[in-house]
């Protein structure tokens, strides 16, 4: 039997004691149709508990949903993370009448999950990603509290995807949030609604509403209506009665005349109110917010939205964020959207799985066109119960997400024949076969959107819509090879769009002689070979420096912003993400693709996407976390600056060193590029930007430059920082001899503290991770202090440690008669 938990307000963690009887109830009482139950859940981790065996002395924690176990252990220094089983459980009192009915609702929860409701099991649901929910009715007691305890298990299992092999975390536990539904005895189980024509003039709606009843008597009817945005005067409407034991019927609204388009600069939204009336009286109803467009490719050539043509501007997201792993906040999923539409993109896919449902709201609401994937991401081809488990995952999101206007390609899957989990997994003939059935199975779903596959060759003519692999410049070839690629690409695949493209950047690393787009790879080599492990590229042979990926990101939107027959593409990826399959990256576990870190902090890379696509005025000088630098007296530097405004003019230690206009077709940064001439010392650079002739925008930075070039690294310095927020950092500095930095340092290093405080550490950024790579012979740690000594540590394999010893008084000050290295 389970045991007791009393809690009082909202804890999130709390340390229980075996004397204490307790009792968890949830301080929200069921009022409306769907209240929240994220808050206050007892959990603990064990593959073999069973719900008889959860009892009070097992070690239980307080945690709020969304939650995932692996919010740390992704991305330590020990190997592999944990895949397992975990309990959630607590009290509910749940008010209501026996007329009710009541449902649980995951919005997700990975990667299988068990419900008990009073020691009873309810339901069960398998794969991740996917909304669910489990009806609990028959096990409940109303009035009183209810014990609801849930294992969740993300553990090994081939039957499952995505395969282990996913260049991407499978994080365990209840990830997004949780909800009670309280409905009447019959109510709206879905309603799909469809555009299947539409043009400027006339748009048709057609709504599939499906039913679920106990209760088959008296005279049932549905009525779909259509309103305006914050109108409560319906715009069209119709009804329609519901025969015998039917539990589906077909609306098709009357034509709406003149429909006002959605589309990436005005996403409008159309709200449907679907009512269920039984004997005359409403007894449920929903409302979804739809829109009407129409899309189309121009055979082997450009993509056309709504009858113009449309350049699709796009990057990648994984669902996560340093320091909570895959169980982002709303707030969170929001904030990383409005910042891809802050840069201009007006396209998105979803990497490499169906995401939070507040991730599709806002880019109904803010315009970004959605291509969703089924998380078919490597393994091969599975069994039997493989192929059912993908199927079901498949209909789940088709159905889940039907309505959402955003969404205009449902993606079969990623690199599916590589790395197969199952015997024969990559057998071409039976990969062609399922892939056939998914297509099928999605027209079938929803008739009127494309289907799309990305990196599976033989079966590109299986699909809609294709997208080869095409890394020039970082897998294979150089990126000034990238028009001849995509030129050679459009004419193999009628419906062409380019996914995926970018490479590493390390934040803070720079080189004066970085590698150029006429690089060391061979440059013949216009398309990504299978096994990148056994060829020659700048993944692996490349310095992975900022200015390298913000040139080829440059070249990159030079060729794809000037080509009236191009579909568009989509950079891999908005932000950096944890990955168990790259432990040997500069900061451990983590692929550092983004355009913007774990935290969401913009690297160089994602002020080139801006130049390109934002209408919201900016100047940058390349790069502000360049602030170091050497070289000989009189070499001339070249200083770019991203902006997007129509003239841009460059300052010296306050001279002048003239106006430029923007051009596109120019490379690097559109024209905006200045040959500077470094004093010893600091340099100021500023940079003003204009429209029309008025300033609207300028930058500034300062650069310490020095003609003195640094010898080999002799040792680091270990020292303390404080930045104008009140953060204390601890910072190693690779030294020379004479006390130099050393600028072309990147070996590893590997902070450690003992005493008061804390490091800041596990989260997979820049400034939080306790083991990286030098950056221009730098690295840094965020530290929180405490009152009392501190003892921090760096050391890598060739120096065995640096010190540094800090006195912290309560107000956090450091008292100087104790500080010391």
């Amino acid at each position: 039997m389970s045991f007791l938990l009393k809690i009082t307000g909202i804890l999130s963690v709390l340390a229980l004691t075996a004397t204490t009887d307790l009792l968890v109830t949830d301080s929200t009482e069921i009022q409306n149709d769907i209240t929240n139950i994220n808050a206050d859940w007892a959990y603990i981790e064990d593959l073999n508990f069973d719900v008889k065996d959860l009892q009070k002395d097992l070690g239980w924690k307080f945690v709020n949903l969304p939650h995932t176990w692996n919010d740390f252990d992704d991305i330590d220094a020990e190997p592999g993370y944990r895949r397992d089983a975990s309990w959630y459980q607590k009290e509910l009192k749940i008010e209501g009448s026996d007329q009710d009915r009541y449902l649980i609702y995951f919005e997700g929860s990975n990667i299988t999950t068990n419900l008990f409701v009073n020691g009873k099991k309810a339901g069960s649901h398998i794969g991740g990603y996917v909304g669910f929910e489990i009806e609990i009715t028959d096990l409940i007691i109303l009035n009183k509290s209810n014990t609801i305890s849930i294992k969740v298990d993300n553990g090994y299992n081939p039957a499952i995807i995505p395969s282990q092999k996913a260049d991407f975390f499978i994080y365990g536990g209840i990830t997004r949030d949780l909800w009670l539904k309280k409905l009447p005895q019959n109510f709206i189980q879905t309603t799909k609604v469809a555009t299947p024509k539409v043009n400027k003039d006339n748009a048709e709606t057609t709504i599939s509403v499906s039913l679920n009843r106990k209760d088959l008597t008296g005279e049932f009817k549905v009525t779909a209506s259509l309103f305006e945005a914050n109108n409560t005067k319906a715009i069209l409407s119709k009804t329609s009665k519901i025969e015998g034991n039917s539990n589906t019927t077909e609306i098709k609204l009357p034509t709406l005349k003149s429909p006002k388009l959605w589309s990436p600069t005005i996403p409008k939204l159309y709200t449907l109110k679907t009512e269920l009336y039984q004997n005359g009286k409403l007894i449920h109803s929903k409302e979804e917010k739809i829109g009407f467009r129409w899309y189309s490719f121009e055979r082997h050539g450009a993509f056309y939205l709504n009858g113009e043509r449309l350049l699709l501007r796009g990057t990648h997201r994984h669902e996560e964020h340093a320091g909570v792993g895959a169980a982002m906040s709303n707030a969170q999923h929001r904030n990383d959207i409005e910042m891809i539409k802050g840069l201009g993109a007006n396209f998105l896919r979803l990497g490499h799985y169906p995401q939070d449902p507040e991730v599709y709201k806002a880019c109904d609401e803010l315009g970004i066109i959605v291509w969703d994937e089924l998380p078919w991401c490597r393994g091969g081809l599975g069994d039997d119960e493989w192929k059912k488990n993908t199927k079901n995952l498949l209909e789940e999101q088709i159905i889940q997400n039907y309505n959402h206007p955003s969404i205009f390609f449902w993606s079969l899957g990623n690199e599916i024949y590589w790395l197969p989990d199952y015997e024969n997994g990559d057998d071409k003939e039976g990969l062609n076969n399922f892939v056939t059935e998914l297509n099928t199975l999605s027209h079938k779903l929803d008739p009127n959107r494309m289907t799309a596959i990305r990196k599976y060759y033989d079966g590109s003519d299986l699909v809609d819509v294709f997208s080869p692999s095409i890394w020039s410049g970082w897998y294979a070839g150089v990126y000034t090879n990238y028009k001849e690629t995509i030129e050679k690409n459009k004419a193999l695949y009628p419906n062409f769009l380019h996914m995926e493209y970018g490479g590493s950047s390390h934040v803070g690393r720079h080189s004066e002689n970085p590698i150029t787009g006429k690089g060391s790879a061979n440059e013949d080599d216009w398309a990504e070979v299978s096994n990148q492990v056994n060829i020659s590229n700048i993944a692996k042979d490349g310095d992975w420096t900022e200015n390298y990926i913000v040139d080829l990101f440059d070249w990159y939107l030079s060729i794809t912003e000037n080509d009236p027959t191009f579909t568009g593409n989509s950079q891999w990826a908005f932000k950096d993400f944890g990955t168990p399959l790259r432990p040997e990256n500069a900061i451990p576990y983590m692929n550092q693709k983004g355009l913007v870190d774990r935290e969401g902090n913009p690297k160089d890379a994602y002020y080139v996407f801006k130049s390109y696509w934002s209408d919201d005025p900016f100047a940058y000088i390349e790069s502000h976390t360049w602030t170091e630098r050497t070289g000989p007296q009189g070499k001339a530097r070249s200083i770019d600056v991203y902006s997007n405004c129509k003239e841009v003019e460059l300052y010296h230690n306050g001279n002048n060193l003239g106006k430029k206009s923007k051009d596109k077709k120019i490379f690097p940064a559109g024209g905006y590029s200045w040959d500077v001439h470094f004093t010893e010392g600091p340099n100021e650079l500023s940079a003003k930007g204009y429209k029309n002739g008025k300033l609207i925008t300028t930058d500034s930075m300062v650069v310490n430059y020095s003609y003195e070039k640094a010898l080999v690294a002799d040792h680091i310095d270990v020292i303390h920082t404080k930045d104008a927020n009140g953060k204390h950092f601890i910072e190693a500095i690779m030294k020379d001899k004479n006390n130099h930095r050393v600028l072309d340092y990147e070996k590893r290093v590997y902070f450690a503290h003992n005493g008061a405080g804390h490091l800041v550490k596990g989260y997979g950024t820049p400034t939080k991770s306790d083991i990286i790579e030098m950056a221009n012979g730098r690295a840094v740690i965020e530290y929180i202090p405490d009152e009392g000594k501190a003892n921090f540590e760096v050391r890598n394999q060739d120096f065995k440690g640096s010190y540094l010893t800090l006195n912290f008084n309560k107000f956090n000050d450091i008292t100087k008669a104790d500080k010391s290295k």
